[in-house]
């Protein structure tokens, strides 16, 4: 019972990459410009799809919520990093790491879904067309977007209480960057397979479920295609697709190695790198793989530059 009272008290101590000191400065330079970036391209994409009545459709509106999903997943932890590495004070208030493992939980359980509701929505514009604006309603679209953001949200509220309330006998140092639910449960002094356990059945539900479904709905759409006579219908087609697959590739790579062995298992520092490169490198590339090389965001982006000016030019004479 102490123990269990002993762990809601105090500062932890985030240890970060603190083992590598040659490496700090060269990483707060990196993760800076990274975190930036994310900001900056996000940002464009969520003004950019409200502000240009041409991407006023479903998909725009899915990625619009990837793009403010991935702006706050970053900012829950990046940030804290970046202090930690400015200086020697590598401290975060319990109340701190309660809210930033909520967050990280949250925030990356409703990516998860989010990403199948995209595969639906392309399932749906590939094998569908004709019905696609009929189906995609925007009550239809705005009920997806809720339930994944329900699902992840409660998948947070059951698992950061139980993970935060483990004895640790006293120990404050968390072998991380930020507090993420691994980094937790090793610090356990208690036997933790019962956690790990349950732990393992929700990420079946939260991560592994969505991911058979996204398989599932481009099993679909590849025998759609490639039933399409025209070479540039399946050009255009495979060009859609392929930019949403790179994404959940990178997100479900790194996100099923952490979680589906989340206690002593796996290494910490190959654990850190990849929780940095899934806290990071994925939002910042989410723009530039799914949206800023698409022509319609770069036509929307010339529109909005360059006014009435770009319109008439586009319209010929």
């Amino acid at each position: 019972m102490e123990g269990t009272n002993n762990s809601a008290q105090g500062n932890f101590i985030l240890l970060g990459f603190s083992d590598h000191p040659h490496l700090e400065k060269i990483l707060f330079v990196v993760i800076l410009i990274a975190y930036l970036l994310t900001i900056v391209g996000n940002t464009t994409i969520i003004l950019v799809s409200r502000l240009d009545s041409h991407l006023h459709t479903p998909m725009y509106f899915f990625l619009t919520h990837l793009s403010f999903l991935d702006l706050s997943f970053t900012t829950s932890s990046i940030p804290q990093l970046l202090y930690n590495l400015s200086g020697h004070d590598k401290t975060i208030s319990y109340i701190g790491c309660a809210i930033q493992l909520f967050l990280f939980l949250g925030l990356g359980g409703v990516e998860c879904l989010l990403l199948a509701v995209m595969a639906y929505d392309r399932y749906v514009a590939v094998c569908h067309p004709l019905h696609y604006m009929v189906i995609m309603k925007p009550r239809l679209c705005m009920g997806l977007v809720s339930l994944a953001w329900g699902c992840g949200v409660a998948n947070s509220l059951a698992m950061s209480p139980v993970t935060l309330h483990l004895p640790r006998c006293g120990h404050r140092s968390v072998d991380h960057f930020l507090c993420e639910m691994p980094a937790l449960i090793r610090m356990a002094c208690v036997n933790t397979a019962v956690i790990e356990g349950t732990v393992f059945v929700l990420a079946v539900g939260i991560v592994l479920s969505p991911l058979v479904y996204i398989l599932v709905s481009y099993g679909y759409i590849v025998r759609a295609v490639l039933r399409i006579q025209s070479a540039s219908g399946r050009q255009k087609a495979f060009n859609t697709c392929g930019s949403h697959l790179t994404v959940v590739s990178l997100f479900y790579g790194n996100i099923i190695y952490m979680y589906m062995q989340p206690g002593h298992n796996s290494s910490q520092n190959q654990g850190k790198f990849l929780t940095l490169l899934y806290n990071i490198v994925t939002p910042l590339l989410n723009p530039l793989i799914y949206t800023l090389r698409n022509r319609e965001v770069k036509g929307a982006l010339r529109r909005l530059l360059l006014g009435d000016r770009e319109r008439k030019r586009s319209k010929g004479p």
